[in-house]
Order: C-alpha cells, then sequence, then structure tokens
C-alpha cells in the first residue's frame, strides 16, 4: 500500500515532464531566426504526412521538415539515450557519479570517427566505424577485467580507465596528424557534438537502434533495484545478477555508441539528468528509467536551442553541456554532501 501511495505521488511529476515535453516539441516547431505560425508550421506537417505539398512555400516546408523538424527528433533520440545510459551505467556500478563514458564507449566511438575522418570515409561508413570503434572499446573492457572467469566491479572501472585513455591518446595522434586546413577542423568539431547536420537517414538510424534499447531498458527497469543487492540474495530471488549486468551494460552501450556515432561526443548529460531525476523521483528505477527519457529530451533541446540562439554561429552542444552541467552538478554536490554532514 505504501509504494502504491509512493507511486501515486510521483504520478503528477511524470505527467508534468511528459506535457513540458510536448509544449517544447510544439513550440521548437515554431520559433526560430524565421519564425512560422503554428497553424502553418502543423499544415505543413500534415500536409507532408498526406503527400499533398502543391501550393506550399518552399522556404517555410524546407525550413519545417529539412532543419526543425530532424533536429528536434533527434535530440529528443539522442537526450533520451544517453540519460537512460547514464541511469542504467549508475545502478550497474551503484555510484550516482558513474557516467555512460565510463567504459570507454565515447572515446572508442570518437576514435573510429576521427580516423574514418581521416580516411575521407563518406557520412554513412564514418557512423559505421565509430559505431564499431565504441562497441570494440567495450568489448576490451569486459575482457581486461575478467579475474579467473569472474568480472569484479572495480576491476571493471580500471579497464574501462585504461581503455577510455588509449582511445583518447590515438585520438590525439590522429589529430596531431590531421592537415590542420581541412581534417583537423572536422574532426575537432565533430567531436565537441552537434545537432546541425542531422538528416532523416541519422534520424531512422538512431531510432532503429536506440527505440529497441529503450524498449528492452523499460522492461528491465523492474529489475535493476536489484543490481545493488549482494549476488547471494539476488540468486534467492531468481536474478542472475551477472546476466543482468551484462545485459544492461550491453543495452546502455549501444546507446552511448550509436549515439555518438550519428551527433558526436555530447557530455554530462548522462551523468547529470539521472542525477538530477533519482534527487527528484527517487532511485526506484521503475520511475527513474522513465523520467530519465523524459528530463534527458527536454535538457537537451533546452540546450540545442541555446547552441543555435546565442550567438551568430552555433556553439558545439558538449561546450554548453559542461558549461552548464558542471556548476550544476556541483552546487547538487555540495548540497547532498552538506545534508549528510
Amino acid at each position: 500500500m505504501d509504494r502504491g501511495i509512493l507511486e501515486n505521488n510521483k504520478r503528477p511529476a511524470m505527467f508534468i515532464m511528459t506535457i513540458a515535453l510536448i509544449v517544447l516539441f510544439l513550440v521548437l516547431i515554431c520559433v526560430g531566426r524565421y519564425p512560422i505560425s503554428p497553424f502553418r508550421a502543423f499544415e505543413i506537417i500534415g500536409r507532408s504526412f498526406i503527400g499533398k505539398t502543391d501550393g506550399m512555400d518552399v522556404y517555410e516546408s524546407s525550413v519545417i521538415l529539412s532543419i526543425r523538424l530532424p533536429r528536434i527528433l533527434m535530440g529528443i533520440l539522442v537526450g533520451a539515450g544517453l540519460s537512460v545510459s547514464g541511469a542504467i551505467y549508475q545502478a550497474v556500478f551503484g555510484n550516482p557519479l558513474v557516467s555512460p563514458d565510463i567504459l570507454g564507449v565515447s572515446s572508442g566511438a570518437g576514435f573510429g570517427a576521427a580516423l574514418a575522418i581521416l580516411l575521407s570515409c563518406g557520412m554513412a561508413a564514418t557512423q559505421v566505424i565509430a559505431l564499431g570503434c565504441g562497441l570494440l572499446a567495450v568489448v576490451i573492457v569486459l575482457n581486461l577485467s575478467r579475474i579467473k572467469r569472474r568480472s569484479e566491479l572495480f576491476v571493471l572501472v580500471l579497464s574501462g580507465v585504461i581503455v577510455k585513455s588509449m582511445f583518447d591518446a590515438l585520438v590525439s595522434f590522429i589529430k596531431y596528424i590531421a592537415d590542420p586546413e581541412d581534417k583537423l577542423p572536422t574532426i575537432t568539431m565533430w567531436l565537441m557534438g552537434s545537432l546541425a547536420n542531422v538528416s532523416y537517414r541519422d534520424v531512422l538510424l538512431c531510432a532503429a537502434i536506440e527505440i529497441p534499447c529503450l524498449v528492452v531498458a523499460m522492461i528491465l527497469r523492474w529489475k535493476m533495484n536489484l543490481l545493488s543487492l549482494d549476488q547471494e540474495e539476488a540468486r534467492s530471488l531468481g536474478i542472475n545478477v551477472k546476466k543482468l549486468r551484462l545485459a544492461v551494460i550491453l543495452i546502455a552501450t549501444i546507446m552511448t555508441a550509436v549515439t555518438v556515432s550519428v551527433c558526436g561526443i555530447i557530455g554530462w548529460i548522462g551523468l547529470v539528468i539521472p542525477h538530477i531525476a533519482r534527487l527528484l523521483i527517487g532511485n526506484d528505477h521503475r520511475i527513474l528509467i522513465p523520467a530519465s527519457v523524459l528530463m534527458g529530451s527536454i535538457y537537451l533541446l533546452l540546450i540545442d536551442t541555446a547552441a543555435r540562439a546565442a550567438t551568430a554561429g552555433e556553439i558545439p552542444l558538449s561546450i554548453l553541456t559542461a558549461m552548464v552541467g558542471a556548476p550544476f552538478f556541483a552546487m547538487i554536490l555540495r548540497k547532498t554532501s552538506g545534508g549528510r554532514g
């Protein structure tokens, strides 16, 4: 009964976040450097879906359909994926200070993309290589962490630090040998993350991989609370902690890798958003995972809007997420540690 009352108390917060995301979607479709009325914007979207594009203003339809809509959809997917990945990693390691790049997936994907750009690969090949290198990084970590056929969490973290450092060094080497007039600026801008050049192909690629992972994460969220239990206790409840941990790590890794492969490295979201959600609604992953989806989507859409509006040129997302996330997270840490003291 207490659990039901607690869940009922969290429903208004979830409802408010859902409404906020819907409202933000509707506003961002209409607002920008070229404002379009809501009626006109949704008329364009509706007519494009049914194939009746005759008589539409070419410039308005281009702004709505080719620029704003794919960018907003990608922002929702990326924000949700990174936030849920962060929540999963924090559950696996039992530490709210863990982020999705702890096992080197972001660094591995970043190396793959930098290498592909250096070799003048096309966009599709760059994304595939980045995704593959991100997954390769975590495979290396999992194999390094095996000690006598067992994988302890602290060894997993140390292996992640080693692999992350290795791939960071390889990225630095690629930037050192890259052509400073051509390749280096492209690599640098890509590594800082952006939604500026996303297309519907990117949205479909990201959705095809992330949505199934999010669905599996929603299904497994009921069991994530058990990751904090001792293995013997979990086994008595019929849960194989090792398999569950491996499954959720794989889900989080795939979501992070596909995000980096499409949009570059966008930091702090997977660290800050689950932590804020945990402070607002508690540690129950049955509510924490869907809350992270909503909060991450809202946060990245707001950050992307600020990146476009702050200056004449577009600011890379990782700069703004760090500028906003680091002071805010420091404030939260100061407040919570003070409360404990």
